[in-house]
C-alpha cells in the first residue's frame, strides 16, 4: 500500500467515525427529550469533551439539534422532520389515514396519530375537527409520558417507556397532572384494564385527551389514536360516541395491518 493509499484509508476511517458519532448522538438524544448537558453526553458516549463540543456545535448549526438557554441539547426540527418522513414511509400512517378521517367526521373532534420512536412518543399526523377553537399540537414534538393520553398509554404497555416514565422528572403542567409514583402506577393499571387512556386536563387546562391503541399482527402496539376534546363538550353521550367510534377506527386500521381475531371494536372496555 502506498503512502497516499494509507492516508486515504486513515481519512476514510476518521470520516466513518465522525458519521457514526452523529448517529450515536441522535440515538442518545431521542431517549432524552428533556435534553442533555455536554457532560452527560460525553459520559454516555465516551467522547473527549472538546470533540463532543465541536460535534454538537456543528449539529446545532444545521438545526439537527438545538441547545437551550441552560445549555441542554435536544433533537432539532431537522431531525424531527426526517423522523416523520421515515415514519411516513411506514405502513401504519397510510393505512390509518382514511379511518381517522372518518373518525374526525363522526365526532367533530381533532384526531391525531401517535407512534413510539425509541423511548419517545410523538404525533405524526393530524386530522382537524370542526370546533372553532382547537389545540394545535406540533407534529414531531416529544410528548410528556405522564400527562398525555397516548404517553400514558404507551407507558402502560411498553416496559422501556414505563421505566423512563418512572425515572425522569415529571413537571406539574396543570393542577390535575399526576406526578407521584403511586398515582401514576394506579393510572397505568387502570389503562391496562380498560384498554384505553384518558388525560383529563393533565397536560392542557380545559382539554381532555383520549388514547386508543393500534396493534399490529403480533398484538404489539404499533401506534395510537388520540382524540382531543374541549372539557365543556364532554358529557356521557358524547364520550360514548368517542369511545365507540375510536375503537371502530382502531379495529379498521388493525384489520388492514393484518391483525385478525374477535370483535376488536369492543375490546378492553370498562363495564
Amino acid at each position: 500500500m502506498t503512502s497516499d493509499e494509507r492516508q486515504g484509508c486513515v481519512a476514510a476511517d476518521a470520516g466513518a467515525e465522525r458519521f457514526s458519532r452523529v448517529f450515536d448522538t441522535l440515538e442518545l438524544l431521542v431517549g432524552h427529550p428533556e435534553g442533555m448537558t455536554l457532560t452527560e453526553i460525553v459520559k454516555r458516549l465516551g467522547m473527549p469533551a472538546s470533540s463532543a463540543h465541536n460535534l454538537l456545535q456543528r449539529m446545532a448549526a444545521t438545526d439537527v439539534i438545538v441547545v437551550s438557554d441552560d445549555l441542554r441539547y435536544s433533537l432539532g426540527s431537522r431531525a424531527v422532520r426526517l423522523g416523520i418522513r421515515i415514519v411516513d414511509g411506514l405502513e401504519v400512517r397510510d393505512v390509518a389515514r382514511r379511518p381517522l378521517q372518518e373518525l374526525t367526521r363522526a365526532t367533530g373532534e381533532d384526531v391525531y396519530l401517535a407512534v413510539r420512536l425509541g423511548t419517545r412518543v410523538s404525533y405524526i399526523d393530524r386530522f382537524p375537527g370542526t370546533r372553532p377553537i382547537a389545540v394545535d399540537i406540533r407534529l414531531g414534538q416529544s410528548l410528556f409520558l405522564h400527562a398525555t393520553a397516548v404517553g400514558k398509554l404507551f407507558a402502560a404497555f411498553h416496559p422501556p417507556l414505563h421505566r423512563r416514565l418512572m425515572g425522569e422528572p415529571r413537571p406539574q403542567l396543570t393542577e390535575h397532572t399526576l406526578t407521584e409514583d403511586a398515582d401514576l402506577e394506579r393510572e397505568l393499571e387502570t389503562i391496562r384494564r380498560a384498554g384505553y387512556s384518558v388525560s383529563r386536563e393533565e397536560a392542557i387546562p380545559g382539554v381532555v385527551g383520549y388514547g386508543f391503541p393500534i396493534r399490529d399482527a403480533y398484538g404489539e402496539i404499533t401506534a395510537a389514536i388520540h382524540i382531543s376534546v374541549p372539557l365543556a363538550q364532554i358529557d356521557e353521550t358524547h364520550e360514548k360516541l368517542l369511545l365507540d367510534k375510536a375503537f371502530e377506527a382502531a379495529a379498521a386500521i388493525e384489520a388492514d395491518l393484518g391483525r385478525s381475531g374477535a370483535d376488536l371494536s369492543r375490546r378492553g372496555r370498562r363495564a
